[in-house]
C-alpha cells in the first residue's frame, strides 16, 4: 500500500509558495537531482507531501548550514542509505527474533518432555522400590 506522503498534489506553484521559494529554486532542484516530483498527464509538476519535506530540509541545508548542492546531494544519498541500511536491519531483527521465538518452543517442549521421563511413578502395590540406602539414610 502506498504512503500518502508520496501522493502528488502540489503544482509548482503552490509548493513554491508554501516553502516561500521562487519556483525556478524547485526547478533547480529537480534539474540538479535534489527532488523528483511527479507528473501529471499534462506534464505538470506533482509535489508531494514528502517532496516538500525534502525541500524543506535542502533549503536548511543550503541556508541555513551553508551547505552546496553538491553536498546536499551527497548527503540526501548517505540518508538514503542509511534508511535502507536501517530497512534491512529491522528485517533481520524481525527474521532473528522470530527464530529465536521457534527455538525456545522447540526447547521447551525438549524439557516438557524430559520432565515427564523424570517424573516418578509411583509404585505398585506390593512392589518394593529399592533405593540404596538404609533406614538411617547411608548406603
Amino acid at each position: 500500500m502506498a504512503d500518502e506522503r508520496d501522493t502528488p498534489l502540489y503544482m509548482i506553484g503552490i509548493a513554491a509558495q508554501m516553502l516561500s521559494i521562487h519556483p525556478q529554486t524547485l526547478r533547480l532542484y529537480e534539474r540538479e537531482g535534489l527532488v523528483a516530483p511527479k507528473r501529471s498527464q499534462g506534464n505538470t509538476r506533482l509535489y508531494s507531501h514528502r517532496d516538500v519535506e525534502k525541500v524543506k530540509l535542502i533549503i536548511h541545508m543550503t541556508r541555513e548550514l551553508g551547505v552546496n548542492l553538491a553536498g546536499v546531494e551527497v548527503i540526501l544519498n548517505m540518508r538514503l542509505q542509511m534508511e535502507e541500511m536501517q530497512h534491512e536491519m529491522e528485517g533481520l531483527i524481525g527474521y532473528l527474533r522470530e527464530e529465536l521465538r521457534k527455538e525456545i518452543t522447540r526447547l521447551s517442549k525438549g524439557t516438557e518432555e524430559r520432565e515427564k521421563g523424570f517424573t516418578r511413578k509411583p509404585a505398585r502395590k506390593g512392589v518394593r522400590v529399592k533405593t540404596g540406602y538404609n533406614k538411617e539414610g547411608r548406603g
